[in-house]
């Protein structure tokens, strides 16, 4: 039986892992966007990427699924506030006056 401190490490592991991995293809995309070999890019970014997770995911898991289950919460609110970082801004260019 798992106790809640058990499963806080992979919770952050999670976390970790999923910054690592969406705030990698926002690097990737700034990056890409420049270059001449956009495809190689995302390719190699996407590799690297799932390796690192899905590597980091089974040290820190092992077979009980209840560790897996709170890496894979944190996994997701990191994409939730990388989503809400990386999200661009709108800008007014009209100004705010009245009409």
């Amino acid at each position: 039986m798992m106790n809640d401190l058990s499963l806080l490490a992979p919770l952050l592991a999670g976390m970790v892992l999923g910054v690592v991995f969406f705030g990698g293809l926002w690097w990737t995309v700034q990056r890409a966007m420049s270059s001449h070999w956009v495809g190689l890019w995302f390719f190699g970014s996407l590799l690297l990427r799932v390796v690192i997770v899905l590597v980091g995911l089974y040290l820190s898991c092992g077979d009980a699924w209840q560790r897996w289950l709170a890496a894979l919460l944190g996994f997701t609110v990191a994409r939730l506030v990388i989503t809400r970082i990386s999200r661009p801004t709108v800008v007014n260019l009209e100004g705010d006056h009245a009409p």
